[in-house]
């Protein structure tokens, strides 16, 4: 009955008809109202779902300028080496506070990897190495994208199938009264 999205999250079903409404309330042998809550509990899980995939996206749209930043400057270091000039660069020594350093030529680059640890490359495995954690940034973020289009696609068919089953327990409680009524009044 439900089939799971590259999140894990099951598919939601769309009630497209009356019918499938009637069917739906009869095979469950529920109030509408508490076939309603029913159906909502997906949607309170999508909800989790969509905050944990939003802060993923968040944390690697961020990743990914600096990484393409420190391509710049590695790309920068390769196209100087052999010129024998000289680079100047600021950098921030603490908040606020920067220093001027003079980068003599040079063929290795040390990488700040996280966690304490800051490693060696040569220029051509610095470039390397970021340019394969770049292509691994840019595919997450691409795969996060279509889970986030999943899911919201499964919340709105959620919400949608909510309304439709609200709606269609009022009209049958509007269609009850009416019913009452005129066998009442003959």
């Amino acid at each position: 009955m439900h089939i799971a999205g590259s999140t894990g999250e099951p598919f939601s079903n769309l009630i497209n008809n009356v019918r499938s409404i009637r069917i739906m309330v009869c095979k469950s042998a529920i109030h509408p109202r508490f076939l309603t809550k029913d159906i909502c509990r997906p949607l309170q899980q999508y909800k989790v779902v969509e905050m944990k995939l939003l802060a993923q996206q968040r944390e690697l749209q961020a990743k990914i300028p600096d990484i393409e930043k420190c391509l710049d400057i590695v790309a920068t270091l390769q196209a100087k080496k052999g010129t024998g000039e000289e680079l100047l660069a600021d950098f921030e020594v603490s908040e606020g506070i920067y220093s001027r350093a003079r980068i003599e030529e040079s063929d290795s680059v040390c990488l700040w990897l996280g966690a304490n640890v800051m490693l060696e490359y040569t220029s051509d495995e610095a470039s390397a190495l970021l340019q394969k954690n770049l292509d691994n940034a840019t595919a997450s973020l691409e795969v996060l994208i279509a889970d986030l289009e999943f899911l919201r696609d499964q919340v709105t068919i959620t919400q949608v199938t909510i309304a439709r089953v609200y709606n269609w327990d009022v009209h049958q409680r509007r269609s009850k009264q009416v019913t009452a009524t005129v066998v009442k009044d003959s």
